[in-house]
């Protein structure tokens, strides 16, 4: 099992809050599986060198995109006002000094935010990714993250969708050409090798 430089890695946590984490029909693993897997990684890190990004996304109000779709989404009544709200207390918890919040209005972590100079400003080359959904946040977020440059580490259990199939061949089809895909476990085994 290779090992990091936590002054070189980054957790990037992707939409974790409320609106999001709550929603039911997850899979392959449900909310409350995912949201375990995080704290785990999120206690690992926590006052490490590493750093953790809770990554939000406020894609509604003002600033929703209207797209001409096939298939128009189905909105049903009024977004909550804790919809953005981080669902880990720890992205609260004024004693872990190693937390940034980004908030993002598009699908992926990189356009349109400060998470790039944020990360780059820290010296941060590796990318640990987890969140929901795996076809959206995760997969654009991936996606972006290897097209500028990062090293990344995919957390298949700590992550999850609205479609399994989709989450399997994203896993499969596309984080094994960005980078690498590894398990909750093995990854806290990396942190501890590291430390």
């Amino acid at each position: 099992m290779s090992t990091l430089k936590l002054n070189k890695t980054a957790l990037v946590l992707i939409d974790l809050q409320k609106g999001i984490a709550q929603r039911a029909g997850l899979a392959p693993y449900g909310a409350e599986e995912v949201l375990e897997k995080n704290e785990q990684l999120l206690k690992a890190l926590a006052n490490t060198e590493a750093l953790i990004v809770f990554v939000h996304v406020k894609n509604y109000g003002g600033e929703t995109l209207h797209p001409k779709l096939d298939t128009p989404l189905q909105v049903a009544g009024q977004v909550p006002d804790d919809y953005s709200d981080f669902v880990s207390p720890i992205a609260y918890d004024k004693n872990v000094k190693n937390v940034i919040h980004v908030t993002k209005h598009n699908w992926g972590a990189f356009y349109g935010t400060d998470l790039d100079v944020q990360l780059r400003r820290r010296g941060i080359e590796e990318i640990i990714l987890t969140g929901i959904a795996t076809t959206i946040g995760c997969d654009t977020t991936a996606r972006e993250a290897f097209q500028h440059g990062y090293q990344v580490i995919t957390v298949e259990d700590a992550m999850t969708d609205f479609n399994e199939a989709l989450h399997k061949g994203i896993v499969e089809g596309i984080f094994t050409r960005l980078g690498r895909v590894r398990n909750t476990a093995q990854v806290l085994e990396m942190i501890s090798e590291s430390k």
